[in-house]
């Protein structure tokens, strides 16, 4: 028992050494790419790609036509009267696959001039970041209005002092201009999409009101009616073909 203790004590002294050894002589030089930065320097930078990675849904929110789709998509269920049909998970997938076909030119620039080549190691990461970010900077300059960018251009000038006669808009008061324009015209179209089904509701509404069925809720009444005649015109065709066209 004796030797048995001793060499445990030898092993718990022993063994944390060797670990400390092996510690000290780890060259975490050797861990990353070579370059001109330091281990610190590229440990930022992983940190940074990281968070990124992390907040990439809600990038592809602020910079992208995913906003008016999902608006338009949701007032139109609230339109119809449907809870939970469609499923949150088929508007949302929905909504996804329209923004990339919208957004495929607009990423096909992106990944040619930006990522591409910094992938392979021609250009560096200012020179990505510049040429990543142009196509969606253009695509925003496009969309946005002209109000709502006066807005965050005085709002800048007033917080940061930032010159309101600079030919590019940082991005810093493009990407919140940008939202909320197209939550405005998000909600533009899914007053015109709701609108025909506020109509019915009105009509079977009146219609059970004059024949006395007052326990009965009219949504019950013209929920079969609305679903009838959204299927009957097509709806959802002349949707996304209308939401698809309103990009420029």
């Amino acid at each position: 028992m004796k030797r048995l203790a001793v060499l445990t004590l030898l092993m718990l002294l022993i063994v944390p050494g060797a670990a400390l050894a092996q510690a000290q002589g780890l060259n975490f030089e050797g861990l990353l790419p070579s370059g001109e930065q330091t281990v610190t320097g590229r440990m930022v930078q992983l940190v940074v790609l990281i968070t990124m990675l992390s907040v990439a849904p809600g990038l592809l929110m602020m910079v992208t036509c995913f906003t008016r789709f999902v608006i338009v998509l949701s007032l139109l269920r609230a339109g119809l009267g449907l809870q939970t049909t469609p499923a949150n998970m088929i508007l949302v997938s929905l909504a996804l696959f329209m923004t990339f076909y919208v957004m495929a030119p607009t990423f096909d620039r992106a990944w040619q001039n930006g990522l591409k080549p910094f992938v392979e190691n021609k250009i560096t990461e200012q020179e990505a970041y510049v040429q990543i970010t142009q196509p969606l900077r253009e695509f925003m300059r496009a969309n946005v209005r002209a109000k709502d960018l006066e807005l965050f251009q005085d709002l800048a000038q007033e917080r940061f002092g930032a010159n309101p006669d600079d030919s590019e808009v940082e991005l810093r008061v493009l990407i919140p201009a940008f939202m909320i324009s197209e939550l405005r015209r998000g909600f533009e179209m899914g007053f015109l999409v709701v609108l025909p089904f506020l109509v019915i509701d009105l009509i079977v509404a009146t219609l059970t009101m004059s024949m006395g069925m007052m326990m009965l809720p009219p949504t019950v009444m013209s929920l079969p009616f609305k679903v009838l005649f959204f299927v009957l015109i097509d709806g959802w065709n002349l949707l996304i073909g209308g939401l698809v066209r309103s990009f420029p």
